[in-house]
């Protein structure tokens, strides 16, 4: 689930290999066109469910199953996905299109399901130098990157088949809540509890109202691909594994958390995953604004929404560092998170008390 331009497919990682005859043996029964031997790579990004590409000719192929030695199989559903993505397709069409889903976990040892691969390119921190952006066209590509989440927030999810999906009845709760606990579970010597953070996230939950829609859950400039010819058009958003049914502000809060702008400090622009800064992107503000304008939402007060989303990044980064604070793992690149997990704890106290 990468581009194809600048393909960043790897040789398979040493110990994620699967069976590769089995499975290649199941896909030639299952897909329709499949022959020879297949092209084996392994997409690296994320740290959650394994991406591999078996290339057979014309026919590319994206295989997603759990990562190895996983039991919790709702944190990890592969039906989940492929229904997700099954669904959404006719009425989403940004979605990539899936083929097929086996329970068999005879083949690979586990469940897995078979996407075709979008062809297209995927920007990471920068905008690339070639695509000789001016001011305005990043202005373009902006508004075309916020349009496709809130196209996805118009949906109506009953008519695409995902009323059953989840329930969006005490969506809000449920995540203030769940990260709540999992950063207590997390705390280090070194961080403040932040317990204040935590009890007015709780006290301070909206109201339940009707405003449901399909969340994406992490939605970042790098989990789109674009066109080959056309940067500012999208043709596929990836990443579906913690979508789920509730208010769509949370969504919004999530990804304005990850977007940063020149006026930020420094321990916010550190996070800095997609070009979010460039010359021509909306301010936060303006995206609320964009947002509230096209949706007739109002985002005039979004202060519990943006201390959601920054808390949940730093609950996130706290597990992290957790783990590099047992020594559990030894990647020195976690080393300062403790010490940004503490400046973003602080972020959400400054934007409670203004």
């Amino acid at each position: 689930m990468t581009d194809s331009t600048n393909n960043n497919a790897k040789p398979v990682r040493k110990g994620e290999e699967l069976n590769w005859k089995a499975l290649d043996l199941h896909l030639k029964t299952a897909i329709s066109g499949l022959a020879g031997r297949p092209q084996i790579s392994q997409f690296y990004g994320g740290a959650s469910n394994l991406t591999y590409r078996l290339k057979y000719g014309r026919q590319d192929l994206v295989i997603r199953r759990p990562p190895f030695g996983t039991k919790a199989k709702s944190a990890h559903s592969m039906i989940r996905e492929y229904k997700i993505l099954k669904s959404l397709k006719p009425v989403y069409p940004s979605v990539p299109e899936v083929l097929y889903y086996s329970d068999d976990e005879h083949v690979i040892g586990s469940e897995f399901y078979v996407m075709r691969k979008v062809q297209g390119q995927v920007v990471k921190d920068t905008i690339p130098p070639e695509w000789n952006f001016k001011v305005k066209d990043t202005r373009q590509f902006c508004i075309a990157f916020w349009e496709k989440l809130i196209e996805l927030h118009r949906l109506d999810y009953v008519e695409a088949g995902l009323g059953e999906f989840g329930k969006p009845e005490g969506y809000a709760k449920r995540q203030v809540l769940g990260w709540n606990g999992r950063y207590e579970h997390a705390i280090t010597s070194d961080v403040n509890e932040f317990s204040d953070v935590r009890n007015w996230l709780v006290e301070n939950l909206p109201p339940e109202n009707d405003r449901h829609s399909i969340l994406h859950g992490d939605f970042r400039i790098d989990n789109v691909i674009l066109d080959n010819n056309n940067p500012c058009k999208i043709v596929a958003v990836l990443d579906w594994e913690i979508c789920a049914l509730g208010d769509p502000l949370m969504d919004l809060g999530n990804a304005l958390a990850y977007w940063t702008q020149a006026d930020d400090p420094a321990y916010l622009k550190s996070l800095v995953m997609q070009p979010s800064a460039a010359p021509g992107m909306l301010n936060r503000r303006e995206i609320l604004d964009f947002y509230q304008q096209k949706t007739g939402i109002d985002t005039s007060d979004f202060t519990f929404y943006e201390v959601y989303g920054y808390w949940r990044n730093t609950v996130i980064l706290q597990q992290i560092y957790y783990r590099y604070f047992h020594g559990q793992t030894k990647d020195q690149r976690f080393g300062i998170f403790g010490q940004i997990v503490q400046k973003l704890g602080e972020h959400c106290q400054r934007l409670i008390s203004a």
